[in-house]
C-alpha cells in the first residue's frame, strides 16, 4: 500500500509569464561490470542506464516531470515526481541540466475542462538523479510503468526535441564527470601517499540528498 499520493490540480502551480515551470529529471544507474574489476571492455556508456516512465493513456515513454508549486524548490519538485511517476529516489544533482520551453500534449485539466492556451507552454527545469532505491510501490504505480533503457535506446525513444537535448546534455556532463574521475585516479597512483588528493572527487554541495 503506497504510504503518498501524487499532487493533483494546480492551485499552486509557479508560471514564468504564460510559461507553466516544470521540474524532472534523468534518473540513472551505472551497471556493474561482471567480470574481472579491471575489465575496460565494457564502454562507459553501455554501462549507464537510464529511466523513463510511460505516459498515462498514451504509448510513449517520458523522464518524470511535473509542475513546480509555490511551496517547494525546483530540487524539492524535481525530486517529488521522480518519486511519484516512476518510484525511485536517490541523489539529485544540484545544477541543472538545463531549462527547455515546450509544449505539454496535456491540455485538459483534471476537472474535465479545456485549460487556457497558456497551460501548453511549459518551462522545464531537468536534474539528473542517481538512483540509489526502487520503490516497489509508489503513487502513480497503477497508471504508469517504468523501464531501464541504455543511453541509445532512450534516444530512439525521446520523442521530443527538446527531451533528446536534455538527454545529450545529461550524457555531456556524465563523460566530462567519468573522464576527470579517471585523471584523478591517475594522479592518485603516482603521487605518494603523503602528497595523495583527497577523496572526495565532488563538492558534497553539488548533490541533494533525497530523503
Amino acid at each position: 500500500m503506497s504510504v503518498l499520493s501524487s499532487r493533483t490540480g494546480r492551485d499552486r502551480q509557479r508560471y514564468d509569464n504564460n510559461f507553466r515551470l516544470v521540474s524532472g529529471c534523468i534518473p540513472y544507474r551505472m551497471m556493474k561490470d561482471e567480470g574481472s574489476e579491471e575489465d575496460t571492455s565494457v564502454d562507459f556508456v553501455n554501462k549507464l542506464q537510464v529511466l523513463m516512465v510511460s505516459s498515462p493513456n498514451r504509448h510513449d515513454l517520458v523522464f518524470p516531470k511535473g509542475g513546480w508549486e509555490d511551496d517547494e524548490t525546483v530540487l524539492e519538485a524535481a525530486s517529488r515526481e521522480a518519486m511519484e511517476e516512476a518510484g525511485v529516489k536517490g541523489l539529485l544533482r544540484e545544477v541543472p541540466l538545463g531549462v527547455w520551453e515546450f509544449r505539454s500534449k496535456s491540455s485538459i485539466s483534471s476537472s474535465g475542462n479545456v485549460e487556457d492556451e497558456c497551460y501548453g507552454a511549459c518551462k522545464g527545469y531537468m536534474f539528473a538523479l542517481e538512483v540509489t532505491e526502487e520503490l516497489e510501490d509508489w503513487p502513480e504505480r497503477e497508471n504508469r510503468q517504468r523501464k531501464w533503457l541504455n543511453v541509445k535506446e532512450a534516444f530512439e525513444l525521446c520523442r521530443y526535441e527538446w527531451m533528446q537535448r536534455a538527454l545529450e546534455e545529461f550524457l555531456r556532463v556524465m563523460q566530462e564527470e567519468e573522464e576527470e574521475s579517471k585523471l584523478i585516479t591517475e594522479e592518485e597512483t603516482v603521487q605518494d601517499d603523503s602528497s595523495k588528493l583527497e577523496e572526495c572527487q565532488l563538492d558534497p554541495c553539488y548533490c541533494f540528498v533525497v530523503n
